[in-house]
């Protein structure tokens, strides 16, 4: 942790060429930018319980700076880890849960694979077809499903009924409560990460926020290729960026 010890007015040397065009005008370096925008998405950690830790460790960084690295890192990050993640399989489990924004509950659809592997992920503001209907077409680009369970949701299979209807081949779609227990489940790691936060204040913060939520997930559970020189968890977060 040495390279986080001391703060630095030259970090561009450090930056990678696509990465020195989105941060502008900072004075950390890139290791201690990495580490924080990791712990914020990858553990159960406030802002402010950011910048108390870096400060046992000799790094003064506002809470504000912090956010600040996260909502412009984090779609680079995505970018990258969608170029790198494993497939996924065939039968995808859908389901919505809830997040807090301006005071406000939304909704967060997720899919998971029958092993547990995440599909994709959406937050959006409401819960209807519309809603849900983009959300398949977001599945869409991890290959076409051949079998999709949904809960009671009324929205859910008004989306996936007219779904089938477009293709040659149609998905066959079950309600099944107790199939989807799997991604009911996986909320759970999700909804763990964010409590801390204490809600969201901004729509477009908290969909750059829970992508980076799902991108830490994801690596948990293996579902990012490697050529085998990252094996850590962090390893493979950070080699995002390098």
């Amino acid at each position: 942790m040495t390279s986080m010890m001391v703060k630095t007015n030259s970090p561009r040397k450090t930056l990678p060429a696509g990465i020195g065009k989105v941060l502008k005008r900072l004075h950390y370096p890139l290791d201690v930018i990495r580490v924080c925008v990791r712990w914020y998405v990858a553990y159960s950690l406030s802002l402010r319980n950011l910048e108390e830790m870096m400060a046992e460790r000799g790094i003064e960084v506002d809470h504000s700076s912090v956010h600040g690295w996260v909502i412009k890192l984090l779609p680079v990050f995505e970018k990258a880890f969608r170029k790198r993640k494993r497939p996924v399989g065939k039968n995808s489990r859908v389901d919505e849960t809830y997040v807090k924004v301006k005071g406000q509950w939304k909704y967060l659809y997720r899919a998971v694979d029958k092993a547990g592997n995440t599909v994709d992920s959406l937050l959006r503001a409401h819960r209807d077809k519309p809603a849900a209907r983009r959300y398949e077409k977001a599945i869409e680009q991890n290959g076409e499903p051949e079998t999709i369970t949904v809960d009671r949701s009324g929205a859910n299979l008004a989306a996936l009924e007219a779904l089938k209807g477009e293709r040659s081949t149609p998905i066959k779609v079950r309600q099944n409560k107790y199939l989807n227990n799997v991604v009911e489940q996986d909320h759970r790691a999700i909804k763990r990460i964010i409590k801390p936060m204490m809600g969201f204040k901004d729509f477009r913060c908290a969909r750059i926020i829970l992508s980076g939520i799902e991108i830490a997930h994801m690596i948990r559970k293996g579902q990012m290729c490697d050529d085998g020189a990252a094996s850590t968890a962090a390893q493979q977060f950070y080699s995002l960026v390098m």
